[in-house]
């Protein structure tokens, strides 16, 4: 399960604090947009955890499938299964490494630690052995990965509220004339090299090209 700790030094944990989007009017323009840029980071990667979950269920769930409708002949039941493994990764968990899209398209930031994770939680590699487990195993594995896509899903709907109220107060803003584009490209230019000390700043900053100590990834 997904937590996010209070006073953490995580992307999560800072993006889902109480105080980060309850009052996005009193932000200065270059704070509302790091942080912005901080949240999407962080559906991003929630996006691509959720995203090698519904592969890995896809997989118990054809193993199960396939016993249901097994033909008795040993290799052609075998070959299925690696059609169907190869299918599903193909789809799922071997294309891109890209988030939801929904507003910018960034790259996750943790994606071999999220593989690891979702790998982690029935203590098998890859599945690839899935035809060697027992009718409870499968149960019990379904059973898992579907409690932590739910935890997952939860957390990223939360972060999509906060993105979305960022990006509203940016709407607004330039809307209403309060906000223009010279303000914006001054933002971006004075954070090339300037000491910027927006909570999305520094090395453990979550927006796009962030380093590796930023993300979500640790306690999931």
């Amino acid at each position: 399960m997904i937590e996010v700790r209070p006073g953490g030094r995580r992307r999560i944990d800072r993006v889902l604090a109480p105080g980060y989007a309850s009052d996005p009017e009193s932000l200065p323009l270059p704070t509302l947009r790091e942080r912005r840029d901080e949240a999407a980071q962080e559906e991003t990667d929630l996006s691509y955890l959720r995203r090698l979950l519904h592969a890995r269920i896809d997989i118990v769930k054809a193993e199960q499938l396939r016993r249901t409708t097994s033909t008795g002949d040993e290799d052609a039941d075998s070959q299925d299964v690696v059609a169907r493994l190869t299918a599903i990764l193909s789809d799922n968990a071997l294309g891109p490494a890209t988030g939801s899209g929904r507003h910018q398209t960034l790259e996750p930031t943790r994606a071999g630690e999220y593989r690891r994770a979702a790998e982690a939680l029935v203590g098998d590699a890859n599945l690839s052995d899935v035809v060697a487990l027992t009718d409870d195993q499968l149960r019990d594995t379904l059973a898992s990965y579907g409690e932590q896509e739910a935890s997952v899903s939860q957390r990223r709907r939360e972060v999509q509220g906060v993105v979305d109220a960022f990006n509203a107060e940016l709407a607004r803003r330039y809307a209403q004339g309060t906000a223009s584009v010279d303000e914006l490209l001054d933002s971006q230019r004075g954070s090339v090299g300037g000491d910027s000390s927006g909570p999305g700043s520094g090395p453990d900053s979550g927006s796009s090209g962030s380093g590796p100590d930023s993300g979500s990834g640790d306690g999931v």
